[in-house]
């Protein structure tokens, strides 16, 4: 599980460029699940940021209203850098204290009101514009309208991106000795293990660590790795890896776990990249429009769908009471599921941070999918355009275009 993912149109050359070189050069606007029914005690609102990540924002708003974060409700978090809108909401409060928010990179566009707070999925997805610069064909927008025109008519491969896996890419690792309960190993990647690419304190520390110099390991680790130091504090005591887990955040480790389950995804649709838009027997296929997800009997009955973009493969986030593929699909599951050291029973012993585990299309379909030319101040760039559902990552239609994928996950063994 250590190569660069393949991609779907790999017969097609890339443009080369980088994104996000300017802050308007990536913009992303949420599209909302429902529209709120005009009554009720939850106003609902609408913002746009610039340059601050989701967090930030609702630190401010919070601060703005007397309430806490966490009173905020909202659908899913928005990309750092760029101009991105995003719907929020907040109960009982003072509406039009709240329409008047705006600093330099935060302003509140809309409200209205509902009867519930917005949670966590309720979007029916995201709108992107995204800018490419620097690009190295000679011809790039020809280029990239080709491959454009393959992902509009087969779809995009719906990996997890490189975000998933940390900084460092090892957050599938952790999740795994987490799950497979080899805690020693989550402690040796955790705490030790030091890469090149690693700040040079944090290198420092994990060198120390190596040795069993815990102490001056300790003084190492920058305050702000809380996780690390709280782990490293509870593990030198007496040198019990359960200890050192048990000091990490509730939500990094269901972080690494989720990762895990991320991974062996994305190697299942790299087995099945050249048919995330085809059917074979025994394949649980996933209706786009309702998220249903049902056991494919008669393939010749079903192709036209799977060919109309309206249902899909699906792949496996492993889990408890996950569903595995039957025939030759379940056969390729449960072969890089063994490979990865793990079984589905294990997800059912991990305490609080057990999952039951789930299917997710091979494939995502773009909306309105569309492809510019342009020239600002800062030079020429090539704008991508479309509509990618919730859960979805926008970079990997980024990285067909460009073919300049890393790895994302890497080697710790």
């Amino acid at each position: 599980m250590t190569d660069i993912l393949p991609y779907l149109t790999a017969s097609l050359g890339g443009i080369g460029g980088r994104i996000k070189q300017r802050v308007e050069d990536f913009r992303v606007d949420e599209q909302p699940l429902y529209q709120p029914c005009g009554e009720g005690t939850h106003i609902y609102f609408r913002i746009e940021k610039r340059g601050i990540p989701t967090p930030v924002a609702l630190g401010r708003l919070a601060r703005h209203m007397g309430v806490r974060p966490g009173d905020i409700g909202l659908a899913g978090l928005k990309d750092a850098v760029g101009i991105t809108t995003q719907y929020l909401s907040l109960e009982h409060c003072d509406q039009a204290r709240l329409a008047s928010y705006a600093d330099a990179q935060l302003r509140v566009i809309w409200t209205g009101r509902h009867t519930n707070k917005l949670k966590t999925g309720h979007l029916a997805g995201n709108r992107f514009a995204i800018r490419i610069r620097d690009v190295a064909a000679e011809s790039p927008l020809d280029q990239a309208r080709a491959i454009l025109d393959v992902l509009a008519a087969r779809g995009v491969p719906n990996y997890f991106g490189s975000q998933r896996f940390g900084a460092r890419g090892d957050t599938a690792a952790l999740g795994r000795a987490i799950i497979s309960g080899d805690l020693e190993r989550f402690v040796s990647l955790f705490l030790g293990g030091p890469r090149s690419s690693d700040p040079p304190d944090c290198r420092a520390a994990r060198d120390e660590f190596d040795v069993g110099a815990w102490d001056k390991a300790l003084k190492h680790w920058p305050r702000h790795y809380v996780d690390q130091r709280k782990a490293l504090a509870a593990y030198k005591k007496k040198r019990r890896p359960h200890q050192a887990l048990a000091a990490v955040d509730k939500r990094m480790k269901r972080l690494y776990v989720s990762a895990a389950q991320s991974e062996i995804f994305n190697t299942v649709l790299a087995r099945r990249l050249d048919s995330i838009d085809t059917l074979y027997p025994g394949d649980l296929a996933c209706k786009h429009d309702t998220g249903g997800v049902f056991l494919v009997e008669d393939v010749q009955a079903e192709l036209p769908r799977a060919q109309a973009g309206l249902l899909s493969p699906t792949g496996p986030l492993p889990g408890y009471r996950a569903k595995l593929a039957s025939g030759e699909p379940g056969l390729v599951e449960r072969e890089i599921i063994d490979a990865a050291g793990l079984d589905l029973e294990q997800f059912r012993n991990l305490g609080p941070l057990k999952a039951k585990g789930t299917r997710r299309p091979l494939r995502f379909i773009l909306g309105e999918p569309g492809i510019s030319a342009g020239q600002d101040g800062h030079g020429d760039y090539i704008e991508l355009a479309f509509t990618a559902p919730s859960g979805c990552y926008a970079t990997v239609v980024v990285e067909e275009i460009c073919k300049n994928r890393k790895p994302y996950t890497v080697n710790d063994e």
